[in-house]
């Protein structure tokens, strides 16, 4: 009890009273970074189903070269990962420090599962030479223009969801580092609890990216 007494004595932040409204301001401060989160991806959702309406035929072609496989594998992975991100906050709820670590640690390894074969996803586009650019040609359709527009989307909505891993790897790599040296308990684990929540809203936005790019009108590419 004296060591999580101390631990939240060190947490506290001079402009704050208790440690309750510290996280009180937290948590209202990570929602309200997700809500522009979301503004921001949704202006990429709206931009696609624009062009997804206007090219409906050259859309569902390129969505059936996309390893609609991968992307299911990928999306295990993610719920996976919210799964072991769930467990470690609830670790550090009651003050386990080792079930934490290993949570944690678990989430990480599983975030860089989806990179790696994201990676291996975007490496097969490359020789496939179905990235826009002037190599890019695509070989199932006569219209290369919106089928390059499909791509352009593809690669800046995974690449941005990608980027957003990568940073969720790096803040669970944080957390790693400072449940080891011991600065978490029950009384205090906002950070976990947070990025916590950073996690689950990227897996959240993966759940909405795999049925649009790999699924929605696949029949009819075929």
């Amino acid at each position: 009890m004296a060591s999580e007494a101390h631990a939240e004595t060190l947490a506290l932040r001079e402009q704050f009273d208790t440690e309750a409204q510290q996280k009180d301001a937290s948590t209202l401060g990570m929602w309200i970074f997700l809500i522009t989160e979301v503004m921001f991806f949704g202006g990429l959702f709206l931009t696609y189903t624009v062009y997804r309406r206007w090219y409906p035929d050259v859309f569902a072609i390129a969505s059936n070269t996309l390893d609609a496989v991968i992307g299911a594998a990928n999306t295990v992975v993610l719920l996976c990962s919210s799964f072991t991100m769930v467990m470690a906050v609830r670790a550090a709820q009651l003050g386990k420090r080792n079930a934490l670590i290993w949570f944690l640690i678990l989430t990480l390894i599983l975030g860089s599962v989806f990179l790696g074969i994201k990676a291996y996803e975007w490496n097969k586009k490359f020789e496939e030479h179905h990235v826009p650019g002037s190599t890019f040609h695509f070989a199932e359709s006569p219209r290369q223009g919106p089928a390059q527009i499909y791509f352009s989307l593809y690669f800046a909505m995974t690449g941005l969801h990608a980027l957003h891993m990568v940073v969720g790897a790096g803040l669970l790599t944080f957390l790693i580092v400072q449940a080891k040296r011991n600065r978490f308990s029950a009384a205090y684990m906002t950070p976990v609890d947070l990025i916590g929540l950073y996690w689950h809203f990227v897996d959240i936005i993966w759940i909405f990216l795999f049925p649009l790019l790999y699924l929605i009108d696949r029949h009819l590419g075929k």
